[in-house]
């Protein structure tokens, strides 16, 4: 287990209702209404839901690791970098489990060095580090 060296940040959060309710960060600048998808047995309303959320959140923190490593290692990143993350849930034995791919996008940057950008920055972001060995995460240079 990774141990946090000292805490740089933490987020605050309160969601009630579970998948039919609303989450709210402690800052009101989360404020979101949750629906539960059809394929989870749910009415699809209007909500978003927590895959969509772990979505977006992976996707976003993982270009901050790529432009971290980027920066550390001097390279140029192209200005319109962009990253489509699909996060799936489904059955494992025992309950339910969650499954990650990420499409990254880094312009017209040479794909074999993309490639290597996008596994040194799969190394130190922190969604990463808490999911590896844990759920399935797929990685692509499209």
């Amino acid at each position: 287990m990774n141990v946090l060296q000292e805490i740089a940040y933490t987020a605050k959060a309160t969601a009630t209702g579970g998948r039919e309710g609303v989450a709210k960060s402690d800052d009101n600048r989360l404020d979101v209404n949750l629906s539960t998808p059809k394929g989870l047995g749910g009415d699809d309303g209007q909500g978003t839901n927590p895959e969509q959320l772990f979505a977006a959140g992976y996707a976003a923190c993982f270009i901050g690791a790529i432009k971290f490593v980027a920066g550390a290692e001097k390279i140029k990143l192209p200005a319109d970098v962009f990253i489509n993350s699909e996060v799936s849930v489904g059955p494992i034995e025992g309950g339910f489990g969650i499954a990650v791919k990420l499409a990254v996008s880094l312009g017209d940057m040479d794909k074999t060095a993309a490639e290597a950008l996008v596994e040194k920055a799969h190394q130190v972001c922190p969604y990463s580090n808490a999911t590896r060995g844990n759920i399935s995460v797929e990685l692509s240079v499209i």
